[in-house]
């Protein structure tokens, strides 16, 4: 076993078929020691089409102990159920999002805005607007108001 993964009682079972549900694998893996939980992640539902799979096609099993995960995984991995076969090694944690953001993205972040962003005076957008609306047609922006009050009063 490497080091760092004495301590891992969760695998990962990869290549399942729509057949199996979280009782097959209870039955599959529990030869292998305690199984203390049996996770089959459900498959984004397509309202129009209902009859689509289950789950995602991979499922999370952890053991009471680190053996009897390493155990499932040197008798499981590459051998068939059901007529799939499967990829069985030790999960890997998710990678934690930055600070807590989830699936935000980062400039939503209050911390990010203050050390980043600028005010909009400072930013250089109002002067850039300003001088794309002097170059459409010439006329500074107050004259381009006028214009438009008297093109108004002419109608």
């Amino acid at each position: 076993m490497e080091e760092g993964t004495k301590t891992k009682k969760t695998i990962f079972v990869g290549g399942i078929g729509d057949d199996v549900d979280e009782g097959v694998l209870l039955e599959t893996f529990s030869t292998f020691g305690d199984v203390i939980e049996v996770q089959v992640p459900p498959a984004a539902t397509n309202p129009s089409q209902p009859a689509e799979a289950k789950h995602r096609g991979f499922a999370f099993v952890t053991f009471s102990s680190p053996a009897d995960a390493q155990d499932a995984i040197d008798n499981m991995d590459m051998n068939e159920l059901n007529g799939r076969v499967l990829k069985v090694n030790l999960a890997r944690q998710v990678k934690a999002p930055t600070e807590g953001l989830g699936n935000r993205a980062i400039w939503e972040s209050e911390e990010w805005l203050q050390h980043y962003a600028k005010p909009l005076s400072r930013s250089g957008g109002a002067a850039l607007r300003a001088k794309a609306r002097e170059g459409s047609n010439g006329a500074a922006p107050a004259e381009e108001e006028q214009k438009d009050e008297e093109d108004a009063m002419e109608e």
